[in-house]
């Protein structure tokens, strides 16, 4: 077997194993949300998961992966190596979104929305970024660097469910008449703490992964400074949100410090191969401040986000790729401005996009449950079966 075999060999299998990784955040979604939500509505959430890593997997190999790339092929690792590892992210995407309108949101018509997306929207976005750049030679066309989606991904979805929540509103009862938020306690905290991980162990497959290969001393170096640098992030987002709890509430919130990793982790993600060791823990730092402050200023704004995905998401999605402009122009073609154009352009298509997707799928089959199904939960009418029966459930 020759050098060139070797390589094409160990890039297939690190395209796989790093495919699987990112598997394992649609778990993580699905706990992380079955956790935060009512125990009503556990089973709609985990239904709605599990029909977004099919449907949306489905839709990518029929049609989004042509949009995004063209025709398959890959000279460097197999071909189906290279599917795998893109239609890997395209769930992520609506999990981003559908979390974030969890509780109120029927299964269908976010089914509908999940085809559209797949399909069409995010390749659309991931031609303009890492693909066939149909906006080439245009006023709009993107130098932005983001290795493995702080904006292609994370704001992607982020952009979509602020269009779904406008369109949505949000729960029952969460913003009375009279002014102030009313707490919505999570059902399940152990579950919210084992999807956080799950996601957490996903992301270096995320961005471990998109560095695209380790079959030379510099690219697996590059690879473990990527998936070194994801975890720092992590941690210092984590840390951060920890002491901010603990010095303003004399309170350690443990929903909040592992969101506060999230939006570590979603920060690093544009550009963990970029940056030297110590970096990352300001970006992630910065990071967790900012899900802080985002998840109290989404709901003075009456934005009802149950699972806090604006905030970790959108925000931070924002806040990495700009990040890349700040700590990683020196000596390189990045330049702030070229990330904030990125930003700006993906996030004007995303929102704009998503919100007609949406309001025509409203008008014909409407979003949100009524009153009495929410009230009653969404498992019962969605699902026809609940995920705690033997427990009594609250409203």
């Amino acid at each position: 077997m020759d050098l060139n075999s070797v390589s094409y060999v160990l890039d297939t299998f690190f395209a796989i194993f790093a495919m699987t990784l990112i598997i394992f955040m649609v778990p993580g979604f699905a706990m992380l949300e079955a956790g935060l939500v009512r125990t009503k509505n556990v089973s709609a959430v985990l239904m709605v998961n599990t029909m977004i890593y099919a449907v949306a997997s489905l839709a990518f190999l029929l049609f989004g992966y042509s949009v995004a790339f063209g025709d398959f092929g890959s000279d460097s690792m197999s071909q189906w190596a290279a599917f795998l590892f893109q239609m890997a992210f395209v769930g992520k995407v609506v999990n981003i979104m559908s979390g974030g309108v969890s509780e109120r949101a029927k299964v269908l018509p976010l089914a509908f929305f999940t085809v559209i997306m797949a399909s069409v929207l995010y390749p659309i976005v991931v031609n303009w970024s890492w693909g066939a750049n149909m906006l080439e030679g245009t006023p709009l066309e993107l130098s932005m660097y983001d290795l493995a989606g702080s904006t292609v991904i994370h704001s992607t979805g982020g952009w979509a469910l602020l269009a779904a929540i406008l369109i949505i509103g949000p729960r029952l009862g969460r913003y009375p008449k009279g002014g102030g938020v009313r707490v919505i306690p999570a059902s399940n905290i152990p579950l919210v703490t084992l999807g956080a991980f799950l996601l957490w162990i996903g992301w270096f497959g995320f961005n471990g992964g998109s560095v695209g290969s380790i079959a030379s001393k510099e690219s697996a170096d590059a690879v473990a400074l990527t998936i070194m640098n994801t975890n720092t992030a992590g941690l210092a987002g984590a840390i951060i949100v920890g002491a901010f709890m603990y010095f303003r509430y004399k309170k350690l919130d443990i929903t909040m410090v592992l969101n506060g990793a999230l939006g570590g982790l979603v920060a690093i993600t544009a550009g963990p191969d970029l940056y030297d060791i110590y970096t990352p823990i300001l970006i992630g730092a910065i990071g967790g401040a900012i899900v802080v402050f985002g998840v109290s200023f989404f709901d003075k704004l009456r934005l009802d986000d149950p699972v806090g995905a604006l905030s970790v998401h959108l925000l931070n999605g924002i806040w990495g790729t700009l990040a890349v402009g700040i700590f990683a122009s020196n000596g390189t073609d990045i330049t702030f401005m070229g990330q904030l154009k990125g930003v700006f352009v993906v996030g004007i298509f995303a929102f704009v996009s998503s919100y007609i997707v949406l309001f025509i799928i409203d008008k014909v089959v409407s979003l949100r449950a009524d009153r009495d199904e929410e009230m009653q939960g969404l498992d019962v009418e969605e699902c026809g079966l609940e995920a705690y029966p033997e427990f009594k459930r609250a409203f």
